[in-house]
C-alpha cells in the first residue's frame, strides 16, 4: 500500500509541474493552453505586439512554358502569436493562437526595460 501511495504522490506531482509549464503568468492571472484569445485578453491585457505566422510553409516548384522552374510558397496554415515583453528580469513570450485558441507558449530570449505582463 505505501509503493501505491508514493506513485500517487509521484503522478500528482507530475501532472503539477506539466501543467504548470504549459501556463503563462501575467500579473496574478494565468492563461493556459485552450484559452481562447478574449481570455488572454482579458486576463493579460494588450500584448507587446503581435504577428501573423505560417506555421507550415509549403514550396512547389513548376516549370512554365519556357522551360524555366518557377517557385512559390504556399501556407496551409496560419497562426497567430502574440509577444509579451516581461521586462530585464524575465523574458520575451511568445503566445501561438490556431484559430482563436492560446496552442503554445514559448520564451524567445531576454525581456527588455518595463514589464507588460503585469496583467489586469
Amino acid at each position: 500500500m505505501n509503493t501505491l501511495k508514493m506513485i500517487f504522490i509521484s503522478c500528482v506531482m507530475i501532472f503539477f509541474f506539466c501543467s504548470d509549464a504549459l501556463a503563462f503568468r501575467c500579473g496574478n492571472g494565468l492563461v493556459t493552453s485552450g484559452d481562447t484569445k478574449m481570455q488572454v485578453l482579458v486576463t493579460c491585457g494588450k500584448p507587446t505586439s503581435k504577428e501573423k505566422v505560417c506555421e507550415d510553409p509549403q514550396t512547389t516548384i513548376r516549370t512554365d512554358i519556357k522551360g524555366r522552374k518557377i517557385k512559390s510558397k504556399r501556407c496551409s496554415n496560419k497562426v497567430e502569436v502574440w509577444h509579451y515583453n516581461c521586462g530585464e528580469n524575465d523574458f520575451i513570450y511568445a503566445l501561438t493562437f490556431d484559430d482563436g485558441i492560446l496552442k503554445k507558449e514559448t520564451t524567445e530570449g531576454q525581456g527588455k526595460g518595463k514589464s507588460d505582463c503585469l496583467g489586469k
